[in-house]
């Protein structure tokens, strides 16, 4: 495993929109290395983050021993890949979601991981939205009592031409709108209620000229009777995120994301001793995402602390365990 400097050098792999953002969203680091299939994409993003190494082949960039942390922002179908090689390198990684096409997948990554004692965080970054955080800190407090189930809808409309892009294509994506913004949901579901052993679900197409899902709907139920109620789609036509949490003595209510889906904003309901209309209190953020920069900051913290990571890589197993059962599901009802 490498040691951590005061400012370790970081390895972008990938450097579209993803790797951009991840690259322009580090505090406590440096861009070492930029890399790309298309070397020129590579080279503009380290002219704009100052780093001075351009790779047109991931495997150098992983190996070179200015860098500590490999940011992996590929598309799905190189996911895995990179962070099996960036790991036998010695290398800590924070690879996009969903790390991976399947379980499958991502078995020989959790095998290296324990095997190199490096950490691996997986970039399931909606935890990290300031609505969130505020949502899990009352959940913590006991503000809302026990917890007894969470409903989550999120969706898109997409765009002209949107079935003939990469995401809607299975062999690379893995799958559709189930994996795509359906892992979200469901890393926020298990992120609050923890495992999900009883699954049930329907991943179907309804609209989009496509074999991948653009629609998900998920029943996720725990060992204490705890239920996630959930729902994909990239047929909303007018962007939409809302994550409803129910305890035993509130709600609480987080909607919007920024940009396109609207204003974030949570909202506490605090049931009253006689019932009737609660107590409210909403908050909002304006100020735009910096989900990926809190993200960040909390790994250097898993590095440097050596502390477990969460989300790690057995959660993304987990959430394509998931993913897997409902596709499954929706084969057999066909």
């Amino acid at each position: 495993m490498v040691e951590v400097k005061e400012l370790p050098g970081v390895a972008i792999i990938g450097c579209g929109l993803i790797g951009r953002k991840r690259a322009l969203s580090l505090e406590g680091a440096r861009v070492a290395a930029c890399a790309d299939l298309q070397e020129e994409r590579a080279r503009r993003l380290a002219a704009e983050s100052g780093a001075p190494l351009v790779f047109n082949d991931w495997r150098e960039a992983v190996k070179h021993p200015s860098v500590q942390i490999v940011v992996v922002s590929t598309i799905n179908d190189s996911l895995a890949e990179i962070t099996l090689g960036a790991v036998q390198a010695g290398k800590h990684v924070i690879v996009e979601k969903p790390a991976g096409r399947s379980v499958r997948e991502l078995a020989p990554v959790a095998d290296a991981v324990e095997k190199n004692k490096v950490k691996v965080r997986v970039g399931f970054n909606h935890r990290y939205h300031p609505a969130l955080l505020k949502a899990r800190e009352w959940v913590e407090s006991g503000i809302v009592g026990d917890l007894m189930f969470v409903r989550g809808r999120y969706g898109h409309g997409a765009r002209v031409g949107y079935d003939r892009e990469w995401r809607m294509d299975p062999p690379v994506s893995g799958g559709g709108e189930l994996i795509d913004q359906g892992v979200h949901l469901i890393d926020l579901s298990r992120m609050l209620l923890g495992d999900f052993p009883v699954i049930d679900g329907l991943a179907t197409t309804l609209f989009w000229d496509t074999k991948a899902d653009d629609n998900a709907f998920m029943t996720l139920r725990t060992d204490k009777g705890q239920v996630a109620f959930l729902h994909v789609s990239c047929t909303e036509w007018k962007n939409l995120f809302s994550f409803e949490i129910y305890g035993r003595t509130g709600k609480i209510h987080v909607e919007g994301l920024g940009g396109s889906y609207g204003v974030e904003r949570v909202t506490l309901y605090k049931m009253l001793p006689q019932m009737g209309p609660p107590d409210t209190q909403s908050l909002e953020f304006p100020r735009g995402d910096e989900s990926w920069k809190v993200e960040f900051r909390e790994f250097l913290r898993d590095i440097r602390e050596d502390r477990a990571v969460s989300p790690g890589i057995l959660d993304a197993v987990e959430a394509l365990r998931i993913v897997e059962s409902i596709i499954e599901q929706s084969k057999k009802g066909n």
